[in-house]
């Protein structure tokens, strides 16, 4: 494997890890959101869709990324 091939793969291998990490961060605002004061008392339904969003790209994201670098097959 030459060195660029290397840094490629460890540059995607990041990129998926830093979708995976972000979109968990966002799924735990989002619940802070919902579920306690921080906007308003009682809790705020803002933080449903962020829990939402983030759940599905934080499972999503890494496949779609994984699918979109695949390389097309040999004929």
């Amino acid at each position: 494997m030459t060195p660029q091939e290397e840094s490629l793969w460890r540059n995607r291998f990041i990129m998926i890890n830093l979708v995976r990490i972000g979109f968990t961060i966002l799924v735990l605002l989002g619940l802070l959101v919902w579920q306690t004061d921080l906007l308003e008392p009682g809790g705020s339904l803002l933080g449903l869709p962020m829990v939402l969003v983030g759940l599905v790209v934080s499972f999503g994201g890494p496949m779609w990324l994984a699918r979109r670098w695949k390389p097309p097959p040999a004929s």
